[in-house]
């Protein structure tokens, strides 16, 4: 123990680190996994991301996954084993990914592990006065440590809620470091499952800065394609959701929910925004004849207007601003049209601009974390704000 121990204190103390950020999101599509190389921490962090891939999962993974996720009843011998699985499948394509880049994982110092969420339940969705915030993902670190050799750092979102946080959206911290400009007021608008964006002011005062969910981003849309048609995961280039036309009263219907109209910063996730939520909002507005293609346009226009919504909420007295895109989303070139169309005063541009792979960020972000946890000597200060802990995040694994 004494050895590991002296050995994390070595690495801890390197001037360069190279790290492995790793990403799996509530789409399932696969691992994303991101190399990066670190120099320093907090404000004098520097970053270069030096390799990426997303090694796609098997369907037999992805079902099981999906057979306990985002659901109240589940089978809990299958999380269980699940929380085994998902971590041995990651160290696996770990392994493989380092292989590839021409690496040993010796020269790997750490790893940052996300793991797969399966449930989140802030108050606000469960609303169980009495009961704490939570959130559940599952991958075990000491898995993946074992079987790759290299110190892993995972969990982060624990400590987030334990330090009165509701353990997302965790972009703040590394958005506001690696992406922060004076001049420049910026929107990291990150659409994943969930769309999330972080405020970044051109004045630089953290106390302004903030991350928030806003709403369903890519999920009702992926869940409604996996349901619907069959061996499709997600409308590839909109060509479903352009086939059909956009429902006013199923709209109007699905934009009705307390979520919507609450402070920043908020979490939610799939809990909420899931097919039940479409079908009662069918039955609600009559619309439930619909096409199959009529309600994926609507669901597209659902997650557009909810996403300028909330940007519009803070930015409405700006002549200008740039909005950076990444996740998922950003592939779908519908919903991108139609933000341009809502939201007529803002720059588009994407991390890419900022030189991160936007397919990339979330995976780099959480390296960042686990840096700022082995190496920082303070923790970020986002000016005190109530959901916005400043706190180191994540559980160090030891490989031995």
């Amino acid at each position: 123990m004494l050895n590991q121990i002296a050995s994390l204190y070595h690495k801890a103390q390197k001037k360069e680190k190279l790290i492995i950020g790793l990403m799996s999101g509530t789409s399932m599509d696969g691992l994303d996994i991101a190399l990066c190389s670190f120099r320093g921490s907090g404000a004098s962090t520097q970053i270069r991301l030096l390799e990426f891939k997303t090694a796609n999962y098997t369907d037999l993974f992805r079902q099981r996954v999906k057979s306990i996720f985002s659901k109240q009843m589940v089978d809990m011998q299958m999380i269980c084993i699940m929380n085994e699985e998902v971590a041995i499948t990651h160290a696996e394509l770990i392994n493989d990914a380092i292989k590839d880049w021409g690496y040993q994982n010796e020269d790997i110092d750490f790893i940052a592990s996300h793991g797969q969420t399966v449930f989140h339940a802030p108050k606000s969705l469960h609303r169980i006065t009495d009961l704490p915030n939570a959130t559940l993902q599952i991958g075990d670190g000491d898995h993946i440590a074992v079987k790759t050799g290299i110190f892993t750092v995972a969990d982060f979102r624990q400590k987030h809620i334990a330090a009165g946080g509701e353990g997302a959206p965790l972009a703040v911290y590394g958005d506001y470091l690696i992406f922060s400009k004076k001049g420049e007021n910026r929107i990291m608008l990150n659409i994943g499952g969930i769309a999330n964006y972080t405020f970044l002011p051109g004045d630089l005062d953290s106390s302004k800065v903030f991350s928030t969910d806003v709403g369903p981003g890519n999920t009702l849309m992926d869940q409604y394609m996996q349901s619907h048609f069959e061996g499709l995961y997600y409308d590839k280039d909109a060509a479903v959701a352009r086939q059909g036309q956009l429902n006013q009263s199923l709209l109007e219907a699905l934009m009705q929910n307390a979520f919507f109209d609450a402070a920043f910063p908020k979490t939610t996730g799939p809990e909420l925004f899931s097919l039940e939520y479409l079908s009662n909002a069918q039955i609600s507005s009559n619309t439930e004849n619909l096409s199959k293609e009529d309600i994926m346009a609507t669901l597209v226009h659902f997650s557009a207007a909810t996403t300028a919504s909330a940007i519009l909420r803070e930015t409405y007295q700006w002549d200008s601003f740039t909005i950076y895109i990444s996740g998922g989303g950003m592939h779908n070139p519908y919903l991108i049209e139609l933000l341009k169309q809502l939201i007529p005063n803002a720059v588009f541009k994407t991390t890419k601009d900022l030189e991160i792979n936007p397919d990339a960020k979330e995976a780099v972000l959480f390296a960042l974390l686990a840096n700022e946890t082995i190496s920082g000597n303070s923790t970020v200060d986002l000016g005190g704000k109530e959901g916005v802990p400043s706190v180191f995040m994540g559980k160090i694994c030891l490989p031995k």
